[in-house]
């Protein structure tokens, strides 16, 4: 008890976001290391030139000079993690199903198909940003474009499966609450409607060709069930509340979706995304 409440009275827990895309290591770049320098090293860490640090001020006492290293000290760090996890984070889901299903392996060939990137920028600018409180310090429409840009890096491989893994984590956590703060504030939600529209489509695990996809998912059973009911109760994917909530009773976010859903499953995902591109609604 003495150390716990020693603890609390003088250690100081600041909190901080990091932000660099690290995509999963493989063999091949072992073997690169290797050729480059003649180390096998078991396990090389891949990463892009973009980094970003940024930590709360709190210390206890004297603390390392942490700016000498690019780490941006900051107040409060909420703002940058929110606009990182909408922003970059939500990006990736935008990515994710609708690549899938075109069959992209890479999310650089991916953003650099016209359709997503007008998607994803779309999101952002419709959807996400407006969410966002100020952020000190940063160019919100900069900082879109320097996503944009991450997103195309051919060097970093990253893969559209890995976007697209562990959605019944992430939906509901970063997608599901942007969703109702934009309702109950009257905002258009067509954006992140297509987004949970082209994951009820994926969980169908073939793509448009009848090609199958990995749903790589703690809860890949349950979200496979409810896609295949898709067929006889469009809005059954939706009937999953531990996921989406009482979302499925939201006619404000129930016909966006739709409307991809069925343009996905009648039009095909080229269609649908230049329907979206255009604004039709």
């Amino acid at each position: 008890p003495e150390l716990a409440d020693w603890i609390a009275a003088v250690v100081h827990f600041p909190c901080s976001m990091v932000d660099r895309i690290t995509p999963q290591t493989v063999e091949a770049d072992a073997a690169e290391v290797l050729g480059l320098d003649g180390v096998y090293d078991r396990c090389p860490v891949v990463t892009e030139s973009f980094t970003q640090w940024v930590l709360e001020d709190r210390f206890g006492g004297p603390r390392p000079e942490f700016e000498q290293a690019g780490v941006e000290l900051v107040d409060d760090v909420g703002p940058y993690e929110l606009m990182k996890l909408r922003l970059l984070n939500l990006s990736h889901q935008a990515i994710a199903y609708f690549g899938r299903l075109m069959d992209y392996q890479f999310v650089s060939d991916a953003i650099r198909d016209p359709l997503i990137a007008d998607f994803v920028l779309g999101f952002m600018k419709a959807d996400a940003a407006p969410s966002l409180p100020e952020v000190p310090g940063i160019d919100i429409g900069g900082y879109e474009q320097t996503l944009l840009r991450r997103f195309g890096n051919t060097a970093i491989k990253d893969t559209v499966a890995r976007l697209a893994s562990d959605a019944s984590d992430r939906i509901p956590k970063w997608l599901v609450p942007l969703i109702r703060e934009r309702l109950a504030v009257g905002a258009d939600v067509a954006h992140s409607a297509a987004i949970i529209a082209s994951w009820a489509r994926f969980a169908q695990g073939v793509d448009e060709r009848g090609k199958a996809i990995e749903v790589n998912d703690r809860r890949a059973e349950d979200v496979r069930n409810a896609a295949r009911q898709q067929e006889y109760d469009r809005l059954a994917f939706l009937r999953q509340p531990s996921l989406f909530g009482t979302l499925v009773a939201e006619p404000r976010f129930t016909e966006p979706y739709l409307r991809t859903l069925n343009g996905l499953r009648d039009l095909g995902v080229r269609a649908t995304l230049e329907r979206l591109a255009a604004g039709q609604r």
